[in-house]
């Protein structure tokens, strides 16, 4: 008995040698002793060798499991389950909503009640204004802004086809109303050149409500007729550029000149109405007629002024707005433009007003020519498929069949269109200068936008932009020459619903050059945004 102890005491010393020297031997020297003559192999016929040694090292990046742990079946490792645990979050991260995705009662809420006709939307938008040079010397100031609204297509609500132009919408908007989010405090610009476009209308306000009435597909063109109405922002109605949206100052974002003049800025909602007339697929004209009234844009109204100007409604007025435009896709690569013309009269009662004679003529009026075109695209990843003769097509170099008949045509598909290029917009204002209170005569904005400029950063946005405002000489003994900005920045989208914008804006004579002139000024920020 000693010796038979002796000997696998031995055996077990000469292995574990082994199991250093080459994980190969140890498990040779196991079979060895596992069939031995003399019968001791059936005490080691248990031993299993770990198989990191047997196999070697493994990553355990697909979440695989090692043997000796949880998880295991006769030593070996088992492999992850087939479906996809982290689709959930890649889904709402990289989704168009921060409050959407699935997988969540609410969010699975918000997606049926879009299919059922009933969507909401949503953003919020910080900015850090860093003055570093101006009249007063350098300060930060933050501004933001909370949009949030809905939209009820009925068609999709009852289930009915003939009610899918039929919608209901409403918008509203808080926005900080401290003396530390406003930056014109040190810039001490006109304030139609605002750095900031949020200083109007601030504290909570109600944007809109109403309803639209369009054709939809029952007449030849698509929403070839189309109605609105209710309380409305013109601006939103007319000159629409979303590139100019990319921008903070006021001036391109939002006023363009005209609202230099008029109440006519995001803050302006009245009670009114358009029609859009679609005349061909790419030709337009539309008009509207909506209700004047001074102070419109005070914040101390919240957009609430449904009767005009308080009791006062004998100052209230008329004022119009219309434009006719063409709306191409220039060459194969369908590069979309812009071209409108149009003009508009913001009138108030007569003895209101008064013109550069002294007289009482009422109202003010102007014009306005927008365009806006797409310059160049860049090549898509995706090619449309290429008939041959042989019945098939190539895509991507791989040949396709048909999937009637290997020999009959395969015919060619759109091609899926890059978004990514370079973008322009412009638009050129005049305002009569014979009414004292069209301080703008000629302003004019262009702006350039290159969308994918970076490799592999397919959704960000390079841009900059210039806005210039000419003043009339008699407005103001205090006020002459010119105003103007140049903005520049990039978007980088952090995910679907997210992204942070770095800036810099610079004004040249930010008041003029009259008697109250203050030093030019330059600002560097950063704009943060998530879409709800």
């Amino acid at each position: 008995m000693k010796s038979l102890t002796r000997s696998l005491l031995a055996k077990a010393v000469v292995c574990s040698a082994s199991l250093v020297i080459s994980s190969f031997s140890c498990a040779f020297a196991a079979d060895q002793d596992n069939t031995n003559s003399s019968g001791v192999g059936g005490v080691f016929s248990n031993i299993q060798w770990h198989p990191l040694l047997l196999k070697g090292p493994v990553e355990i990046k697909d979440g695989q499991i090692l043997s000796g742990t949880s998880g295991t079946i006769g030593g070996e490792r088992m492999p992850a389950p087939d479906d996809d645990r982290s689709k959930p979050f890649n889904d709402w991260w990289n989704g168009k909503y921060m409050l959407g995705g699935g997988s969540n009662f609410g969010f699975d809420l918000r997606q049926k009640l879009a299919a059922e006709g009933v969507s909401f939307n949503g953003n919020y938008q910080g900015a850090f204004f860093g003055v570093v040079d101006s009249e007063k010397g350098a300060r930060g100031f933050w501004d933001q802004q909370i949009n949030f609204g809905n939209e009820i297509n009925f068609g999709k609500l009852l289930k009915n086809e003939n009610l899918e132009g039929v919608l209901a919408f409403s918008s509203f908007r808080y926005r900080d109303s401290t003396k530390d989010s406003n930056p014109n405090d040190f810039v001490m610009a006109q304030s139609m050149f605002n750095p900031s476009n949020w200083q109007s209308g601030t504290q909570f306000r109600v944007l809109a409500f109403g309803a639209e009435i369009g054709t939809k597909g029952v007449l030849p063109i698509k929403d070839m007729v189309v109605l609105r109405g209710g309380w409305l922002q013109p601006q939103k109605e007319f000159i629409d550029q979303p590139l100019s949206k990319l921008f903070l100052n006021n001036a391109v974002n939002s006023a363009k000149g005209i609202g230099g003049n008029i109440p006519f800025s995001s803050s302006f909602s009245t009670w009114g109405g358009t029609l859009k007339v679609q005349l061909h697929d790419s030709v337009y004209v539309k008009n509207g007629l909506f209700m004047s009234f001074p102070q419109a844009t005070a914040s101390t109204n919240h957009g609430l002024a449904y009767q005009g100007y308080g009791p006062a409604t004998n100052q209230n007025g008329l004022f119009y707005m219309g434009e006719t435009g063409y709306t191409p896709s220039i060459g194969a690569s369908q590069l979309p433009g812009k071209y409108a013309f149009g003009g508009y009269f913001y009138g108030t009662p007569a003895n209101k007003t008064r013109s550069w004679n002294g007289t009482n003529d009422a109202g003010q009026y102007g014009f306005y020519f927008q365009a806006d075109q797409m310059l160049y695209r860049e090549p898509s990843d995706e090619e449309a498929p290429t008939p041959k003769s042989d019945g098939k097509s190539v895509v991507g170099g791989k040949s396709v069949a048909s999937g009637k008949s290997f020999k009959s045509p395969v015919q060619p598909s759109a091609p899926k269109l890059s978004k990514q290029g370079l973008s322009t917009f412009n638009l050129l204002t005049f305002a009569p200068g014979y009414a004292v209170k069209n301080v703008y005569p000629f302003y004019f904005q262009s702006g350039l936008v290159y969308t994918g400029l970076i490799p592999h950063r397919d959704e960000d946005l390079a841009m900059i932009s210039l806005g210039y405002g000419a003043y009339q000489g008699d407005v103001s003994p205090t006020v002459d020459g010119y105003t103007a900005v140049i903005e520049g920045g990039y978007r980088f989208q952090i995910n679907g619903w997210s992204y942070i914008q770095p800036f810099v804006q610079y004004f040249s004579r930010p008041n003029g050059s009259g008697s109250a002139a203050v030093q030019n000024a330059a600002v560097l920020g950063f704009l943060a945004g998530l879409v709800f």
